[in-house]
């Protein structure tokens, strides 16, 4: 945070005319926001400046995205990350979760997505403590995720989840608190071009509740929110 109270959003990519856009927007939405053009000058300015989030494009030159959030990573600065990409597969969006990004955005995208984002993953982050997309195991009560060898247990047993069931699971996970709308779940589990409807979503929150146990009258992992979509309502640690 600046002296002002606003949130300091390092906007990184080589776009000159994203950024152009993006950052009088973003100020505009009441953050603070300094612009760099590559990763090698992020780092620099990540050094340099107290920054609560960094928006950061993938494809750049010198050094990418990915690249760059490595690094951080490997030097446990655990400062946010929106990766803005153009990934199209659901695998190649849980290597970015995987990778330490706590969020990602695929181009094109409206700004006021992005504000949104950014919102909901200050809501849950901390300063200096790691994020739950930087945990290979997520725990919320008894129940425990591991992403590497996508697993579930709870209360010690394993559940028999689908592959998708798992992705969807882990998605929700890691972003506790906040209303995902049916379409924003069909686009991180099944991608853009899966040809199915909402009642995808729908049939694999059932298997979700129906297996952990969760009763939809009293959710204590999903809830659903009437007209909007789902949330997950547990408190989720990376596990130690």
């Amino acid at each position: 945070m600046n002296e002002k109270g606003a949130a300091h959003i390092l906007l990184v990519d080589d776009e000159e005319a994203i950024t152009a856009q993006l950052a009088p927007f973003l100020e505009r939405a009441g953050f603070a926001v300094t612009v760099a053009s590559d990763g090698a000058e992020a780092l620099r300015l990540v050094d340099e400046l107290a920054v609560d989030l960094i928006v950061l494009d993938v494809l750049m030159p010198q050094l990418d995205g990915r690249e760059m959030l490595r690094r951080l990573r490997q030097a446990s600065n655990w400062t946010p990350v929106i990766l803005l990409t153009k990934i199209g597969s659901p695998g190649e969006r849980a290597m970015a979760l995987d990778e330490g990004a706590d969020d990602y955005l695929n181009k094109p995208f409206e700004p006021y997505e992005l504000a949104a984002r950014i919102r909901a993953v200050l809501r849950r982050s901390r300063r200096g403590a790691p994020s739950l997309a930087s945990g290979s195991r997520l725990v919320c009560g008894q129940l425990l995720l591991d992403r590497r060898a996508r697993r579930v247990f709870l209360k010690g047993r394993e559940v028999p989840l689908t592959a998708k069931s798992i992705a969807l699971l882990e998605y929700l996970m890691l972003h506790p608190d906040e209303v995902l709308d049916r379409e924003r779940l069909l686009d991180a589990v099944w991608g853009w071009d899966y040809p199915a409807a909402s009642r995808a979503v729908d049939s694999r929150i059932a298997e979700l509740r129906r297996l952990l146990g969760d009763d939809p009258d009293r959710p204590r992992l999903v809830e659903t929110v009437i007209g909007q979509g789902y949330r997950f309502v547990g408190q989720v640690e990376v596990a130690t």
